[in-house]
This record gives C-alpha cells, sequence and structure tokens, in this order.
C-alpha cells in the first residue's frame, strides 16, 4: 500500500518503537488504519528531506500534543470528494460508504444498472465503485460508458476474478469482494491524488525547470 519494504518497517519499530501494531497468532504484524496514516506521515517527511529519526520524533510529538499527523490530515485537502457506489448488495454498500464517509468522501449509493447512471449523469463523480455484477451483468456495459464520459475514474469490483477484463475495458482499479476497507479507502485516495504516494508520483512525472 505504501511501497515500503516490510524490512524497514520492522527496522523503525525496533528502533524507534512510535508505531508498534499488533501481532496475529502467528506473529504477522497487523497495522490499524491510524498505524497506516502514521506511516503514510512518516513518508511524506522523508520525501521532504527528513531523516527517518526526525520524521519519528515529529511523530512522537504529533501523537503526544493529540494532533492529527499532517499527511493524514491532508488526505482530503481538495475537499468533499464525490464517490458513486454502484452496487447489488445494499449490505456491501453500507459498509463502504461507511469508511468511505469516515474518510471524508461524500457517496452517493446507487443498487442497480439504471440508478447508476442516473446518479451518474446527475451528480458527476470523482470515483464510482462499480460491482461488476449489478443487475444481472450489467457492470462491464456500465463500465465502458463511464470510462468514455471521461469524467471519473472507475474501480471495478467483482466477487468473480475479472481483474484482466475490468483494466482492459478501461478501469482505472479492480478490488476483489468481500473487500478490504483499508484496500478500499487506499485505492480511492490514490486515483483521486490525495495520497503521499500519489502526491510523489505527480511530482517525478514534473520536468524540470
Amino acid at each position: 500500500m505504501l511501497g515500503m519494504a516490510a524490512s524497514t518497517l520492522r527496522a523503525w519499530e525496533d528502533r524507534y518503537g512510535v508505531i508498534t501494531p499488533a501481532r496475529s497468532e502467528g506473529s504477522q504484524r497487523l497495522y490499524s488504519r491510524d498505524q497506516v496514516e502514521q506511516l503514510r506521515f512518516i513518508k511524506a517527511q522523508l520525501e521532504q528531506g527528513a531523516s527517518a529519526a526526525d520524521a519519528h520524533r515529529l511523530l512522537a510529538q504529533e501523537l503526544a500534543a493529540g494532533r492529527i499527523p499532517p499527511a493524514a490530515a491532508d488526505a482530503n485537502v481538495d475537499g468533499r470528494h464525490l464517490v458513486l457506489l454502484a452496487d447489488r448488495d445494499p449490505y456491501a454498500a453500507d459498509l463502504a460508504e461507511y469508511f468511505l464517509r469516515t474518510e471524508g468522501y461524500e457517496v452517493v449509493t446507487a443498487l442497480d444498472a439504471t440508478q447508476a447512471k442516473v446518479q451518474f449523469g446527475e451528480r458527476s463523480p470523482q470515483v464510482v465503485l462499480l460491482d461488476l455484477l449489478i443487475s444481472g451483468g450489467a457492470g462491464f456495459r456500465l463500465l465502458g460508458e463511464f470510462v468514455a464520459a471521461g469524467s471519473a475514474r472507475v474501480i471495478a469490483v467483482s466477487a468473480i476474478d475479472s481483474a484482466e477484463e475490468a483494466m482492459r475495458s478501461g478501469a482505472a482499479a479492480f478490488l476483489r469482494k468481500p473487500l478490504e476497507p483499508l484496500e478500499l479507502v487506499s485505492t480511492v485516495r490514490d486515483l483521486l491524488g490525495t495520497s503521499a504516494l500519489a502526491r510523489q508520483s505527480r511530482r517525478a512525472a514534473q520536468p524540470a525547470p
């Protein structure tokens, strides 16, 4: 998710002890959503030229003061982006909507292909989370229409592994159901350019003065 080597995260945990994830029964590290945001903050500081020690010291100061690390606070710097959830499963839609709203996104939901087309035309979302099996498999047709419109990035989702076909049809990303909340939020952020990783990619793509 962050483009960081596991060995680097282990070294930071051992050396600085600021971000200490829980452990599973198999001793695997389990990072919470807040800890992932803290790692985003660390990465942003490194990109700005800080040393790992200075980045962790600054993070510790922010946490001790009860403040949100700046990288996390910047996640929705552009305001309330609109996400259209087009999903045939109302429970899955409710769960995705909850996690996106907690991250500050505006969300509109459609439970069939007709609603999805209406909401897309009327609301002009920046991102569409599209269930490929909506309305008996109308998702691929909608995917083509939404991509052709050129106004939104489309994340295709399905319980069936349709990643290659979805990407060939123009999807910006593919997620397998059931959705993992942290992966969902991270994908939306990257597509909207609100993550540290996306900001780094944009800077790298800019021509040198």
